[in-house]
């Protein structure tokens, strides 16, 4: 059997994880709104038409903040099409997905939404079609209280209090040729710069994200960051990076070792925005917004996309079949951000329902976990408190685009509060189970509580409608405490989720 070291010291402390790194993003695109969370006639609707089994998935994800409306949407959209009466509400040719949006969820119903699934909304401004004018009349829409036009209009629409919406983000990848008026760094730095500083005037309290690059791969990374930084930095609280990954050649060890390229690009981006702090002398600390990270290339490689009929309400596209392989690059990129924490303080996983997401619905039917689900669950859960850095000694692999890769991938959290540690850890070794020494040096008096294995005999098998079930994790991993070491067996190809809590007196 192989074997690993990691020592965790509890004052090797990463960074403080902020909850918002859970959160998720749903964008009026193909069936993550109508027929996802927006289903009318469903049995299971509420009053409003949400699916309320949808509701009840969500909220066991304990997911803290959802983007919203988008995504590319945004950038062609206009927010007050979906506010007033529905009868009153325009269809609308939305050219980014190549649909017709009928506006019947809009700006109010989606805060409804948000609040029955135990979250908060992390709402996007149009910088493509729009600008400064339609951003700051919807922050104060949304934020001011009342006696103006727009925060009236909000009441007359039956909203008498505030939302209260507090994290906003400027634009959706304004860097790429596909995005409707893309734009050139100093074009979407000016244009950036000046909403960014009238939406603070009607409303100082809210935190702003900027537009970064789409991907490590687009050619005016990092240079964008820098550019862009440089027109905003006193204005934004965080810059966005955007990955997905996938695995077309069916080359899983390389496909599992992309997470490295993830921390890469953090690491580019925080040196980048950190130039730009000492460029012009600034006290001032801006932060990682990671608003969109998943795997996703099924759909297209399976050619479900290509066959979507367009200019229909309910266009179904990127509706990825996740398999067990996924999930364990999912936990990594989860891993990632921990690592991380200290700067990531906002991730969203994209998305959140049937579009690229952990959770897939049956028009008029069930709604079902897909693999992906698992490892976010069981982070958002119980990722909390501080991240803690882990020191690994591990064998490695070398694959196509990597060298060095190590076998085990590991973080754990330390929640004072609760006296709990939760130590997160892959083995992507798809042959040998792994034996690995978990040294806790200053702690003291813990014993495992559980240790939860996900596994699967065949990493080409997902969840379906008919197998909704048809892997999932289970409890009873091999771990023992003596003292403050920690022994575990990680099945080969596995996640774990090892709990520690502190014994009683």
């Amino acid at each position: 059997m192989k074997k690993a070291k990691v020592i965790y010291d509890k004052e090797f402390v990463i960074g403080q994880v902020d909850k918002k790194i859970y959160g998720s993003f749903l964008e009026h695109m193909g069936r993550a709104i109508y027929t996802g969370i927006y289903e009318p006639d469903h049995p299971q609707a509420d009053e409003m038409g949400f699916r309320k089994d949808v509701l009840e998935l969500v909220r066991k994800l304990n997911v803290p903040i959802v983007r919203y409306p988008g995504g590319n949407f945004v950038s062609g959209y206009n927010w007050e099409d979906g506010v007033g009466p529905k009868e009153r509400r325009p269809r609308r040719l939305e050219l980014a997905w190549r649909a017709i949006e009928t506006n019947e969820v809009g700006v109010n119903e989606f805060i409804e939404w948000a609040k029955r699934a135990n979250t908060s909304v992390m709402m996007t401004v149009n910088l493509g079609t729009r600008g400064i004018d339609a951003a700051r009349n919807l922050v104060e829409y949304c934020n001011f209280p009342g006696g103006t036009y727009y925060s009236d209009l909000r009441r007359q629409h039956g909203y008498q209090q505030p939302h209260n919406i507090k994290v906003w983000c400027l634009g959706n990848e304004m860097d790429g040729d596909w995005q409707i008026g893309h734009k050139t760094a100093h074009e979407y730095g000016r244009i950036a710069r000046e909403t960014a500083k009238v939406m603070k005037w009607v409303d100082p309290s809210i935190e702003l994200v900027a537009a970064g690059s789409s991907g490590p791969k687009m050619p005016t990374f990092p240079e964008w960051e820098a550019i862009v930084l440089d027109h905003t930095y006193d204005l934004v609280d965080y810059v966005s990076l955007h990955v997905y990954y996938g695995n077309p050649e069916k080359d899983t060890k390389n496909f599992v070792a992309k997470s490295l390229e993830m921390e890469e690009f953090i690491k580019t981006v925080i040196s980048t925005i950190d130039y730009v702090k000492a460029k012009k002398r600034s006290k001032k600390v801006v932060n990682i917004s990671f608003d969109e990270w998943n795997v996703w290339y099924h759909a297209h490689l399976e050619g479900k996309d290509q066959k979507a009929e367009p200019w229909v309400q309910i266009r179904a596209i990127a509706e990825e079949d996740y398999v067990f392989e996924d999930a364990i690059l999912v936990g990594c990129m989860l891993i990632a951000l921990l690592k991380h924490c200290d700067r990531v303080k906002i991730a969203c996983m994209a998305q959140l329902v049937n579009v690229i997401a952990p959770i897939t619905t049956v028009k008029g039917g069930i709604a079902y976990r897909q693999v992906i689900y698992y490892p976010f669950m069981h982070a958002a859960n119980f990722g909390h408190g501080v991240a803690l850095l882990p020191k690994v000694n591990s064998p490695k692999y070398d694959s196509k685009d990597f060298t060095d890769v190590p076998y085990i991938e590991t973080v754990a959290t330390y929640n004072e509060e609760k006296n709990e540690i939760t130590v997160f850890a892959v083995n992507r070794d798809l042959e040998e189970e792994m034996q690995v020494e978990f040294k806790l040096d200053g702690f003291e008096g813990f014993e495992v509580v559980e240790h939860i294995v996900y596994e699967s005999d065949d990493i080409y098998k997902g969840n379906t409608q008919d197998k909704p079930d048809n892997v999932v994790p289970h409890k009873g991993g091999n771990s023992k405490i003596e003292g403050n070491v920690l022994t575990s067996i990680l099945p080969k190809f596995s996640w774990n989720v090892i709990r520690l809590k502190k014994k009683e007196n």
